[in-house]
């Protein structure tokens, strides 16, 4: 009854106040918050500010939706059943879902942080000393990164650096990557770099740094074959004494340890219900910009575990794991039979560890040509099976690791032979860390040669090759072992494959060597260290359809070039 009185006393109330029709149809209403009331405060600012990071969090920037960009190249598979296998096979178009849909939510956290940037411009609201600054170079950092992720997945970007006012001011053509680097990606990592401290603590802390500036400088430095200017900005990050590798790898997949000396760049998630939502992994039902917990655990953890198992490691990535030989001086290796990246990074079928609390071979099905299964991002070590398709694990977009493994390969390019030492030092950090023999290691031992593990010792009749080590191979290592072994579905597998411009020479490899497979299964089948038990055919689609002028970055989608009319589409 009370409810209807209540009902009735605000209906009374609009029709008493509603005598002139057109004044109650234009009336402002005092509670809304417009761009007249909004922009007040710092407070103001640093709510707006966090929604242009909620936006990092979106599914197809750090999300579940990420499953497409880990299946292009060579490190991931998936089905002939699933929606990314049109990503494998290069048969997707500009009108594909995830064609649009990155590109929506990469644009939508660029409009974030353009209204930010816009509004500080002209605000009269107090800031304490520096705050203003620190906000401009948050908001920039990260539309930095969202266009570097757009020029390097679609091959250019309609570049907006303010809020747009006028439909019309929408119709403005795509630029290619050298001029979406001058005009905006560059300007403000430079802005980013000064302006940003060099760490955060307490709730600060995922806020971007000055460190992860300078590393996305010198990434846009390595894309541009700049090889001595991306070398020093990735040796200031190094120097700067801020970051150090963790002691386990394993500490950077998983939420043990998170935002630990290794990361430079870490989107938050949690795990944990907003009241009134039904354990969606999106709490925000309204596109996903603002989801709290990743849902990636629903596209790689196996059906068994509650997952769709959608990804899966390769049979060339697991063959690299097989032969990446531990260290047997390490103590962490007694006992065990697989190295620490190997064990953090996938599962298979005679993995020592429990997984999900079972033998990995009682209860994921390693079938229809599987041999291992995805652990980074899951919650195998902690759950007997995925809670509903949420994790609370944070996305690492950069780490220490990565660096490395970069500054080495950009003084190798700028420097040949000269800096071969120095750069084997940078890949033995890593590899020391993970239990694995070092290269050092390896050239003492065998008259200054390297092993080739991307040679597939399983068609070479279950031997590793060696070359000597030089400039040459050292690179090749690099980009066929040490970073698909590292940085395994972290999301740059493509992007690296496709400014070396080796994609095709991969994709063309592969099918050679899953031919080999198929010839050759009954004289291997289901043996270790592989247990292979029956072939699949995954790279002959994909080298039949790759053509790198409209491949190797996607389109731009249809919807937009519909509505732009200086678009063309394209994917380069």
């Amino acid at each position: 009854m009370k409810q209807i009185k209540i009902f009735f006393l605000v209906v009374t109330v609009l029709m008493a106040s509603s005598c002139n029709e057109d004044d109650f149809l234009t009336e402002v209403n005092p509670n809304a918050i417009t761009p007249d009331t909004f922009w007040k405060s710092a407070d103001d600012f640093d709510t707006a500010l966090n929604t242009v990071y909620a936006a990092l969090q979106s599914n197809y920037v750090s999300g579940s939706q990420i499953a497409y960009e880990l299946i292009r190249g060579d490190e991931g598979n998936t089905h002939n059943w699933y929606r990314p296998y049109s990503f494998m096979t290069m048969t997707f178009n500009d009108n594909t879902k995830q064609v649009r849909e990155r590109w929506n939510d990469l644009y939508v956290g660029v409009y974030r942080a353009n209204q930010v940037i816009a509004a500080l411009q002209t605000t009269s609201a107090e800031f304490e000393a520096g705050e203003k600054k620190s906000i401009e170079a948050q908001a920039r950092f990260i539309r930095a990164f969202y266009y570097f992720q757009i020029a390097h997945t679609y091959g250019k970007a309609v570049v907006h650096t303010t809020t747009v006012s006028d439909l019309s001011e929408l119709n403005r053509p795509a630029e290619d990557i050298a001029t979406v680097n001058a005009q905006v990606i560059i300007p403000d990592l430079e802005y980013a770099a000064e302006n940003l401290p060099e760490e955060w603590t307490g709730e600060d802390l995922g806020r971007v740094t000055s460190g992860a500036a300078t590393t996305m400088l010198g990434k846009v430095a390595l894309f541009n074959q700049e090889w001595a200017k991306a070398a020093a900005y990735f040796k200031e990050v190094i120097d700067s004494g801020t970051y150090s590798l963790v002691a386990d790898p394993r500490d950077n997949w998983t939420d043990v340890n998170e935002f630990n000396s290794e990361s430079i760049m870490e989107v938050g998630f949690n795990i944990a219900l907003k009241p009134g939502t039904n354990g969606a992994a999106v709490d925000s039902y309204g596109g996903g910009a603002d989801a709290e917990a990743n849902g990636i655990v629903t596209e790689i953890a196996p059906l068994a575990f509650g997952g769709f198992n959608t990804v899966f490691p390769s049979i060339f990535l697991h063959e690299l794991f097989e032969y990446d030989e531990m260290n047997p001086d390490d103590a962490r290796n007694i006992n065990q039979t697989q190295s620490l990246r190997m064990r953090g990074s996938i599962v298979t079928l005679d993995a020592d560890e429990l997984y999900y609390g079972k033998p990995a071979d009682d209860g994921a099905a390693f079938n229809i040509g599987m041999t291992a299964f995805i652990k980074k991002w899951t919650n195998w070590y902690q759950v007997s099976s995925e809670d509903q398709g949420r994790s609370g694990i944070n996305f690492r977009h950069i780490r220490l690791a990565d660096v490395y493994l970069m500054y080495a390969e950009a003084i190798l390019e700028a420097q040949g032979d000269a800096a071969l030492t120095e750069a084997m030092s940078y890949v033995d950090m890593i590899r020391d860390r993970s239990g694995v023999i070092t290269l050092s290691d390896y050239m003492e031992d065998n008259s200054g040669q390297i092993p080739e593990f991307h040679n597939s010792p399983l068609v070479n009749g279950g031997v590793v090759s060696f070359t000597t080590a030089n400039a040459q191979s050292l690179l090749t290592h690099i980009r066929m072992v040490e970073r698909p072994l590292e940085l395994c579905f972290e999301t740059h597998r493509w992007k690296d494959l496709v400014r070396w411009g080796i994609a095709g020479q991969v994709i063309d490899q592969q099918q050679e060597n899953e031919q080999w497979r198929i010839d050759n299964i009954d004289d291997f089948r289901s043996e270790p260290p592989m247990f292979i038990s029956e072939t699949r055919n995954d790279w002959g689609l994909p080298l039949q359809n790759y053509n790198p002028a409209a491949h190797n970055y996607l389109p731009i989608p249809t919807d937009e070039v519909q509505i732009n009319n200086q678009l063309d589409g394209g994917g380069n």
